[in-house]
């Protein structure tokens, strides 16, 4: 790595420390940082324990969830080929939401397994939006207008499902809403599981990612399965948006931005990339979450609802510059 990307890496880690020591004291309980640390490693402190049963957790899953929507939108756009490809547009969280809150809703002994039943919902829209786009290559244009035409279906069925239900079930209203307000150190750990799981995954198929770079003829040369390459970078990308969507709920946008900001300040190598995208998308989610905190405090506003109104118009931004090249 050059003096550049070294310096983004440090810069970007102390700003999300920064971020984080912030965020955790953040809210209408306040503590100094030295109550804090004698409060979790020394002695019992009432305040302290608040913030940790009720604050730390959203912190940490803000941080899960950025990284691995960041990652995923890194290697959709990459295996697309398409620089507005984002699992939010593009249909994959709509769909595994609307698996996940079934599940959740009328199996909730299940939940455990819910990531694993949202990643299936991802895959079959997945396949849903590669097949109906692929007509000889995939059109940039064609997958955009698949995948809103995916996302609408099932974010309508979404939809239905929670007028019917109305308040009944909570833990469906909170993935549908993208509520992280109430999230327990349960939900991290196992957000943590599977997220880990798919961060390993995205930096053993990072080499691949460059490969896609190149034309599909270069890449058949070099005795590699085009195909191949495309269904196990899929994998990993749904994989990492499913498990997102299924205990977080649908965050959009963050999977467009990140990757973009990235390429700008590191390049377009993907092994540094994808670890560069970890921690930016991990401070953006994270600082999405105080902003919705403190906005309109005492109330919250949901950081999906956040991203929404950043990232629309970035989208636009981008739809409209979608002939130009980024991180030359």
């Amino acid at each position: 790595m050059n003096k550049k990307t070294i310096f983004s890496f440090v810069i970007l880690s102390l700003m999300l420390i920064l971020l984080f020591l912030y965020a955790v004291n953040t809210g209408s309980i306040k503590v100094t940082y030295i109550e804090l640390i004698k409060g979790i490693f020394f002695e019992h402190n009432e305040d302290v324990s608040t913030i940790i049963d009720l604050r730390l957790p959203r912190i940490v899953i803000s941080i899960l969830s950025g990284a691995a929507l960041a990652v995923s939108g890194v290697l959709f756009q990459a295996v697309l080929k398409n620089p507005l490809a984002d699992p939010g547009i593009i249909g994959i969280s709509s769909a595994a939401s609307f698996v996940s809150t079934i599940i959740v809703a009328f199996f909730p002994h299940l939940f455990f397994f819910s990531p694993i039943f949202a990643f299936l919902g991802g895959i079959v829209s997945c396949v849903l939006v590669y097949s109906l786009s692929h007509k000889g290559g995939f059109s940039p244009l064609r997958i955009i207008l698949v995948g809103i035409a995916i996302n609408a279906v099932f974010s309508g069925l979404t939809s239905a499902f929670s007028t019917m239900s109305g308040e009944e079930f909570t833990g469906a209203s909170s993935i549908i809403n993208a509520n992280i307000s109430m999230k327990t150190w349960e939900d991290v750990k196992l957000l943590a599981v599977y997220t880990i799981i798919g961060l390993i995954m995205s930096f053993f198929v990072s080499s691949y990612c460059n490969l896609m770079a190149l034309e599909n003829k270069t890449i058949r040369g070099l005795g590699v399965s085009v195909h191949k390459l495309i269904i196990l970078i899929s994998v990993t990308a749904v994989l990492l948006a499913s498990i997102n969507t299924a205990i977080v709920g649908t965050i959009s946008f963050i999977g467009l931005i990140v990757p973009h900001l990235s390429r700008l300040m590191i390049g377009n190598n993907h092994k540094v990339l994808i670890p560069f995208s970890v921690i930016l998308g991990a401070f953006i989610m994270l600082l999405a979450d105080t902003v919705g905190r403190l906005i309109a405090y005492p109330y919250e506003i949901s950081p999906a609802i956040i991203m929404s109104v950043v990232g629309g118009p970035f989208f636009i931004i981008l739809l409209i510059r979608s002939d130009s090249k980024y991180g030359n």
